[in-house]
């Protein structure tokens, strides 16, 4: 058995970590290789789930146990509270998974940085792309992209556009994002569909009206309402 003063440090490291540890938190908190070893035995306390990262055995399973662990290897020192955007973001569809958007299937892991990285894991893929502040979110513990910029992002990955109006339509049924944030990042795509140029607007309402939603006049005023908001405000700047 692992000695008592161990597990302290341990709880500590996994009690806002969903269960969860890394080999670099515990060899930072001074459990070593040969007490990982023993605490991962046969019968101990931690359970190996990916490389490097291990699950408290007697807790309970976090949801998308697997996404965090691949999360946490993109940064296997830091704790998931201390996480910066630099050090990857989950998006595209393993973040649509997250917030139980749509219906495209999460079969990889997907993150994005702001600078190119490589994993060895065949089911990890990271995008490299810009991340402002306000198109990312900390969702039950976990940095991921606001909806508004999943369906951007999917998009750019040239994913089935009736997937992504589900993922819209969705999102703003849920109250997880608003119609004008959705014309915003839906305008670079405007043109390769046959619209004018940075028409935001105009992309949101052909994408909306393949899901034959009730709510869609609403939510167009809505989101023109918002145009004419940013409009005034910069007028006025």
């Amino acid at each position: 058995m692992p000695r008592l003063s161990v597990l302290p440090r341990l709880q500590e490291l996994t009690e806002d970590q969903w269960g969860l540890v890394t080999r670099r938190q515990m060899d930072a908190r001074g459990i070593g290789p040969t007490t990982l070893e023993r605490l991962a035995a046969p019968g101990g306390v931690l359970d190996r789930v990916a490389t490097g990262v291990y699950r408290v055995a007697f807790a309970p399973a976090p949801d998308h146990l697997e996404l965090r662990a691949a999360w946490l290897q993109l940064a296997p020192a830091s704790a998931a509270w201390d996480r910066k955007a630099e050090q990857g973001v989950v998006s595209h569809r393993s973040a649509a998974s997250m917030y139980g958007l749509g219906h495209l299937p999460a079969d990889r892991h997907d993150f994005t940085m702001n600078k190119r990285r490589q994993s060895r894991r065949p089911d990890v893929r990271i995008h490299v792309r810009k991340l402002d502040r306000e198109e990312w979110v900390n969702l039950r513990g976990l940095l991921v992209t606001r909806p508004s910029r999943i369906a951007s992002d999917l998009l750019w990955d040239h994913e089935d556009p009736e997937a992504v109006a589900q993922i819209v339509s969705d999102s703003i049924h849920l109250a997880l994002d608003d119609p004008g944030n959705f014309a915003d990042q839906l305008a670079p795509h405007a043109a390769k569909f046959g619209l004018r140029r940075l028409d935001g607007l105009g992309l949101l309402r052909w994408l909306l009206d393949l899901t034959n939603d009730p709510d869609v006049g609403r939510w167009m005023s809505e989101a023109r309402a918002h145009d004419d908001r940013a409009r005034e405000d910069g007028s006025t700047s």
